[in-house]
């Protein structure tokens, strides 16, 4: 049992408990190429925030990381079978929720940690921070914690290189044969504005990947996926004890 997650500790453990940071980690329930787990955020989201956790556990932080929610926004992804959608008015709903029920019990912080890039989290906690002014909502995405390309050689933001390592390194059991991996080899708008980054539009997935990858894995190993999880791990684990120690009352110099 680990007692800063929820899911596995017990009420003998947390009748007479208290927590300074609750961490919610999100994911999403979607293709990863043909190689990789429809799982793929979800199992990262639970690895990355129980490693920190406990590395900031360790250092006596009261950390708590609640069940990760399994579906995320994939509205892009209509058309891929059993990608499961949750519209961002129904995150809202969940998130708004969760927050009440720490704000009632007492646990002011609150980090939403994303695993999947599909989800957009900010004008949620915009607006949950009007609903719930005591409360602190943060909220943090693992891929931008360290530059990938200090680890990876291949650009990608789906089963790519580094996705493929990171799983290779922590469920290689759920992962392909090397020869049943695609190109993730992605299509671009004609349209420059849009790759130059100051345009956006949501990409229909169907029509840009034809294996549900962007970025070619095939240059991944374990290695490399499991120096970066050390990495990002060693830093987020400083974040949240950093979190959990922080006076809400003097949080600016």
């Amino acid at each position: 049992m680990r007692p800063y997650i929820l899911a596995e500790t017990n009420w003998e453990a947390l009748k007479d408990a208290s927590f300074d940071l609750a961490v919610l980690p999100w994911g999403a329930t979607e293709a990863h190429n043909y190689h990789l787990p429809y799982a793929t955020d979800n199992i990262e989201a639970d690895a990355f925030a129980a490693e920190a956790a406990r590395v900031a556990w360790e250092r006596g932080g009261k950390v708590v990381v609640l069940p990760t929610i399994p579906f995320g926004v994939n509205t892009g992804q209509r058309d891929i079978y059993l990608d499961i959608n949750l519209n961002p008015s129904t995150q809202f709903a969940i998130l708004s929720d969760v927050v009440e029920v720490l704000n009632r019990q007492g646990i002011k912080k609150l980090l939403v940690f994303n695993s999947h890039g599909g989800n957009n989290f900010k004008p949620l906690i915009r607006e949950l921070g009007l609903k719930f002014p005591e409360m602190f909502i943060c909220l943090s995405i693992w891929t931008e914690v360290v530059d990938k390309y200090a680890y990876f050689e291949e650009k990608g933001d789906h089963a790519d290189e580094m996705e493929t390592s990171i799983i290779q390194f922590l469920r290689p059991d759920l992962v392909l044969p090397k020869e049943k991996w695609g190109d993730g080899k992605d299509k671009k708008y004609k349209i420059k504005a849009f790759s130059d980054g100051w345009m956006w539009a949501e990409r229909q997935w169907s029509k840009i990947s034809e294996d549900t990858g962007v970025g070619n894995p095939h240059k991944a190993t374990k290695e490399k996926g499991e120096r970066f999880f050390k990495d990002v791990t060693e830093k987020m684990g400083a974040l949240f004890y950093d979190l959990s120690q922080a006076d809400l009352n003097d949080l600016y110099e």
